[in-house]
């Protein structure tokens, strides 16, 4: 006797950095081999025009959401929302979460409305308070994903001399302009490479408090030559990352775009399978540094994401 065909239930996806880049790439994956996988792009403008025609066929099950990732109150607008349209049936249930945005400036003294450091408040602060206000909705089986980056390392092998090493302090220092000596590039990529670490940092720590099944991993795409992360950098560097570096890809350890995207689709849709707080490193799980695994530093981190997020309730 043949089983009959029972179709799989719907459920939403919450995803940022999906308009460019990897992003791109694996939420179209996702939602062109999933059928069922109702997409919710939050960015700033909701996205450039046509964005949510580029789907295609699945284009009537992808929502973008007007949402500025480095203003902690239009990111926890962007979670009430989602929680209404979850709680009246306009989304189908929750069962993923993928903070994908990043930025990299020249300096670390890009000022948010809340006066925050910018690199800080999208790369740690946006994926916090996302994470904070949809867990109470993710349902069992739900898998959170965050990118982050192997400059964290802060080694020649990691970073191939591009990124300085990390420089941890107090999370207070971490959240605002000029921790790492202002208007330099060096600047702006310590901020870049610390604030990857402080993501793992709060991957573990999440990782302890979530509800049972539920789970959160941090995922690394390594260098990827011909994103647009490098759009803050001088001309000479955006048009090598553009134009030089794509072509190291047929003999270095770097993925294309189209690589890069697929393996953050699986992970997103828990390929590989890892137990909670995991590093998926390109499709694998691996290692973080050594660095990356303090208790003491990930509880400190947490405690001043919640005082940010305090304060913004308190705005409000």
């Amino acid at each position: 006797m043949t089983r009959p065909h029972t179709p799989n239930p719907d459920w939403t996806m919450v995803m940022t950095g999906a308009t460019r880049g990897l992003g791109l790439v694996a939420a179209r994956s996702i939602v062109s081999t999933d059928r069922s996988c109702h997409l919710v792009v939050l960015a700033r403008g909701g996205g450039p025009a046509g964005f949510v025609d580029g789907f295609g066929e699945g284009a009537g099950r992808v929502v973008a959401g007007d949402t500025d990732l480095a203003d902690t109150d239009a990111t926890m607008r962007a979670a009430a929302e989602i929680r209404r349209m979850l709680d009246d049936a306009t989304l189908p249930p929750l069962r993923g979460l993928a903070g994908n945005a990043g930025i990299q400036y020249l300096d670390d003294e890009h000022v948010t409305a809340d006066g925050l450091e910018a690199t800080f408040a999208v790369n740690v602060l946006a994926n916090h308070l996302l994470v904070g206000g949809l867990v109470g909705h993710l349902t069992r089986g739900s898998r959170i994903t965050i990118t982050v980056s192997d400059t964290h390392f802060g080694d020649l092998r990691h970073n191939l001399g591009m990124v300085p090493a990390p420089r941890w302090t107090s999370p207070a220092r971490l959240s605002r302009p000029g921790a790492f000596g202002g208007a330099t590039p060096a600047a702006g990529r310590i901020a870049y490479s610390t604030s990857k670490l402080a993501a793992i940092h709060l991957v573990h720590e999440w990782a302890r408090r979530l509800p049972d099944g539920v789970e959160i991993v941090s995922y690394n795409p390594g260098y990827v030559p011909g994103t647009d992360l490098a759009r803050a950098a001088s001309a000479p560097q955006r048009f090598a990352n553009r134009w030089v570096l794509p072509g190291l890809t047929l003999v270095g350890p770097f993925d294309r775009v189209p690589m890069a995207g697929r393996r953050l689709a699986d992970t997103i849709l828990g390929v590989p399978q890892a137990v909670t707080g995991a590093y998926i490193d390109r499709g694998r799980v691996s290692e973080s540094s050594a660095e990356s695994h303090d208790p003491d530093r990930e509880r400190d981190l947490w405690d001043h994401l919640e005082y940010l997020r305090a304060e913004a309730l308190r705005r409000q």
